[in-house]
């Protein structure tokens, strides 16, 4: 776990399909995309030590994503807010799928916590493909 300031907003084309769900759908996580999704964190549990598993996460609040093709001009758009965070991510040889990833937004939580941070109640995840590898980072405001 890092602490990361991030200077710009990253900004993405709001989507319908987050990666867990393409990948069901049997389709391929293309390099060229990134996706960034944002859920609300159950406020009883985003300060938690110990965070119930079951309960901690609340809304799908939005889901974004970015191509090798250009942004349309009238279409809706969704970011990671410029700001300060505690930041964590994980290379591999795919995508981390639901429960790796939520497991790793709770260790970075109790890592948080234990630091004396006071994280926000929004939780975001972002899907990329980079230097031959896919990443998983796992963002939370400060």
């Amino acid at each position: 776990m890092l602490n990361l300031e991030l200077r710009s907003p990253l900004i993405f084309e709001k989507a319908d399909n987050s990666p867990e769900e393409l990948r069901e759908m049997n389709q391929s996580f293309n390099i060229n995309n990134e996706f960034l999704l944002c859920y609300e964190i159950n406020s009883r549990e985003s300060r938690s030590i110990e965070p119930d598993r079951e309960h901690y996460l609340m809304n799908l609040e939005s889901i974004g994503r970015k191509s090798s093709s250009p942004f349309e001009n009238n279409s809706e758009k969704t970011s990671l807010p410029a700001g300060k965070y505690l930041f964590s991510q994980i290379r591999g040889v795919s995508p981390l799928g639901r429960e790796e990833w939520l497991d790793m937004a709770i260790e970075q939580q109790k890592d948080g916590l234990w630091e004396r941070y006071k994280p926000g109640n929004l939780l975001y995840i972002r899907f990329l493909y980079e230097e031959g590898k896919y990443v998983t980072q796992v963002f939370r405001s400060l």
